[in-house]
């Protein structure tokens, strides 16, 4: 299915820039993890501030770099708009609360099996042909998140990781989407989505309850780190498809538990640890064989 959106001139397609995009964008958001815990609050309130940061950042962007033709977009698109705003403002939402109610390493290693709902919605949805080694590369990554579940059977840390394939679900279809809207302005997408997870949280959140010592951290995420991470991420969807881009996420699955272990001394279970270590083969591989088959 083809982008119901006029085509862009000048939309540069190399394969290299949508994997440079992808891997800077993921590896900037590996930090997550390590600044929920690090703001150690209650998940409503610093998916509050995280939302609320956010938007007043990347609105301040878009109000001194957006063009005109952009906005005039947007409100042609308008359903389009607000439904991806509202998928992504649901999806962090997720994310943290999947980190209060299981580990890091558990959260990030199955948010990678995103790769595998990625394929099924871009099938579905732009009928975009998977290449072999990108179907390898998936059942690969799911028979990794597999080995991190079976850590989990009979622990309470179930309900998080349960609400971490749901977040992964919910980003396989994002990211399929995004790529069919490609056109679209990602800034004020990713600012109005800050907007959506703010006002998803607040009847729950207190968030002026908490020690001064924590606005440092939601500040550093919700104004710097979340903001160009989702920017580089959902502009990759330009380039690569979105099965592509949802393996890069594998990269947050490796360092966002090393980021907690170096700073807080989290330790990763063993099984954790196995079924990563088969993902960052897999995806190290494929972007190898994806590079040299672009240069051939």
């Amino acid at each position: 299915m083809r982008s119901p959106l006029p085509a862009e001139n000048g939309l540069i397609t190399h394969h290299a820039l949508g994997i440079q995009l992808a891997a800077i964008g993921v590896l900037v958001l590996s930090f997550d993890a390590l600044l929920v815990r690090l703001a150690d609050a209650d998940p409503w309130s610093i998916a509050f501030w995280r939302g609320g940061l956010m938007m007043c950042s990347l609105s301040l962007v878009q109000w001194l770099t957006g063009k005109p033709e952009q906005l005039q977009l947007l409100r042609r698109y308008w359903k389009a708009t607000l439904m991806l705003a509202g998928m992504y403002g649901v999806g962090g939402t997720l994310f943290v609360l999947s980190l209060t109610h299981t580990s890091t390493a558990n959260t990030v290693v199955i948010l990678s099996s995103s790769a595998f709902f990625a394929v099924f919605f871009s099938w579905l949805l732009l009928r975009e042909r998977v290449l072999l080694r990108t179907w390898v590369a998936i059942i690969l990554s799911v028979i990794g998140v597999l080995v991190v579940f079976s850590g989990s059977i009979g622990y309470a840390s179930w309900r998080g990781d349960a609400i971490a394939l749901l977040l992964s679900l919910l980003m396989g279809l994002l990211l399929s989407l995004m790529r069919r809207y490609s056109q679209l302005p990602r800034i004020p997408i990713v600012a109005l989505s800050g907007l959506v997870m703010m006002l998803l949280v607040t009847p729950f959140s207190s968030p002026l309850s908490l020690p001064g010592d924590r606005y440092l951290w939601l500040a550093i995420m919700g104004l710097v780190q979340i903001p160009l991470a989702s920017v580089l991420i959902m502009n990759a969807t330009r380039y690569l498809s979105s099965p592509e881009v949802s393996l890069f996420l594998l990269i947050e699955t490796v360092f966002g538990p090393i980021w907690v272990w170096l700073v807080l001394n989290e330790q990763a279970p063993l099984m954790t640890l196995l079924g990563g270590a088969i993902i960052l083969g897999t995806i190290i591989t494929h972007s190898v064989l994806a590079l040299r088959g672009n240069r051939g």
